[in-house]
């Protein structure tokens, strides 16, 4: 039986006691609509912690009374719910945790629309400024951690696993907390949930006191994905272009699970960066790895990835198949390797700033029809152009599976039509009829999969 609707004032945690009035009237300023509105969206997903539906519109239906408000008082910030979903809530009180990711929310989104946008030093049109950016929010957010050496795991994934491929990525998430490494993950359901939940345990039995959970989102997908219960440290970026490039700045290695498309873009993002040349001499550990019935699964994934970016995006990665103990293993080597690099080129060991990532995979693309109609995937581009647009294809089917605003743009002009010579689309129908056969394409609510998309060659 689903929880009544809360009503409440809570006091937020963290940094946010305090606020200007610029900031709060902002906040406050639902007739200007944006900054409101995104709040109110993704505090909504937050509150909705715990429950893995993916439907960002019924989500948001449902809770169509929902409101919040951000309150100066004399005491500090106070936040004013209006009908919160009551799952959030034990005895009228709000879970500790939920109320700490909510802190999130809005500390990530006040500090990026007062401090980083319109500010001159930052050119957010520019890789350095984007990468500044990046920085900026994550430091405000507290998760640069100075004089720990490496051992934060990146781990990707689809929401919407089986039950076979969930506990695996439990197991992973053991072994790597057997061995004092923490997790970063989209913080989400499914393959973000369990290596969580395995490092919890394991972490435990190491007596490992300030074991690491942190999930880095963005307001497109937090409704879809909305924060699963172990993470502690929940960072909203602001566009997904600068979500993937947090995920490789801040972790040290990366271990990707079975997924659908979105897993699909992140891989593309990743090699996109490491096959640029002056990125060769950069130790990255990268992990492709699920149980048996996931080997299907990489095959069709190496092959996609052997035909469009060539041997040299292959060399970037190891495919291990049932076995989490291994995998942990090439993480643990990987850290000391990312160590003895970090120490002799003199870059911080908290964040990344001699990985070099062009504009290409900076900016953010806008899936319109028109613009995935304009995407050219062609094996006779440069390499990391090729990437960079395959890259931008799979987040633009992510926005048409789940997005709203993805959802709301195909049902009013059909389909996204992508070009791509014979070749690739042959290879692209194939993992993309694979990922809809493994259910890991399916649409908001349980329905039957329609692709948002159609190839042309």
């Amino acid at each position: 039986m689903a929880a009544e609707p809360v009503t409440t004032r809570i006091y937020p945690a963290g940094m946010l006691y305090t606020l200007s009035r610029h900031e709060v009237e902002r906040l406050q300023d639902v007739s200007r609509g944006d900054l409101a509105e995104l709040v109110r969206r993704c505090a909504l997903a937050v509150l909705n912690s715990g429950n893995e539906s993916d439907d960002a519109e019924a989500l948001i239906a449902q809770n169509k009374d929902f409101s919040i408000e951000v309150q100066q008082v004399n005491r500090g910030l106070r936040l004013e719910l209006n009908n919160a979903p009551g799952s959030a809530f034990v005895d009228g009180r709000i879970i500790e945790g939920i109320r700490e990711l909510l802190s999130a929310v809005i500390r990530d989104l006040v500090y990026f629309d007062s401090e980083i946008i319109g500010r001159p030093y930052l050119d957010l049109a520019s890789s350095a400024g984007i990468t500044n950016a990046v920085f900026e929010v994550l430091r405000n957010a507290g998760v640069l951690v100075p004089e720990v050496e490496p051992n934060l795991v990146v781990c990707w994934g689809g929401h919407s696993i089986g039950r076979s491929e969930y506990e695996y990525t439990k197991d992973c998430g053991y072994e790597l907390g057997l061995r004092y490494l923490n997790v970063i993950t989209g913080c989400g359901p499914g393959a973000m949930k369990g290596p969580m939940k395995g490092a919890t345990i394991a972490h435990a039995k190491q007596r490992a006191k300030h074991g690491r959970y942190i999930g880095i989102s963005e307001p497109g997908i937090i409704a879809a994905e909305s924060p699963n219960p172990i993470v502690k440290e929940l960072v909203i970026m602001p566009d997904i272009e600068k979500r993937l490039e947090a995920f490789v700045r801040l972790g040290h290695g990366i271990v990707v699970f079975p997924g659908g498309a979105g897993t699909a873009e992140e891989i593309l993002y990743l090699l996109g960066v490491l096959l640029n040349p002056r990125n060769a001499e950069i130790p990255f550990p990268l992990v492709f790895t699920g149980p048996p019935g996931a080997a299907t699964y990489f095959e069709q994934i190496d092959n996609f990835i052997r035909l469009t970016l060539g041997e040299k995006a292959c060399a970037r990665y190891q495919v291990v198949v049932d076995d989490p103990e291994e995998v942990a293993h090439i993480m643990y080597q990987g850290m000391e390797e990312v160590r003895k690099c970090r120490i002799r080129t003199n870059d911080a060991f908290y964040f990344n700033w001699l990985l070099n990532i062009e504009e290409s995979f900076q900016i953010p693309f806008q899936p319109t029809h028109a613009n995935m109609r304009a995407l050219e995937l062609r094996r006779d581009l440069p390499l990391h152009e090729l990437a960079a647009n395959l890259r931008r294809m799979f987040s633009g089917i992510v926005a048409g599976n789940v997005k709203p605003e993805g959802l709301q743009a195909i049902r009013e002009h059909g389909p996204f039509e992508i070009r791509c010579e014979p070749e690739i689309a042959d290879s692209l129908d194939a993992l993309l009829t694979g990922f809809v056969s493994g259910n890991r394409m399916k649409l908001p609510g349980g329905s039957a999969y329609e692709p948002c998309y159609r190839l042309v060659s």
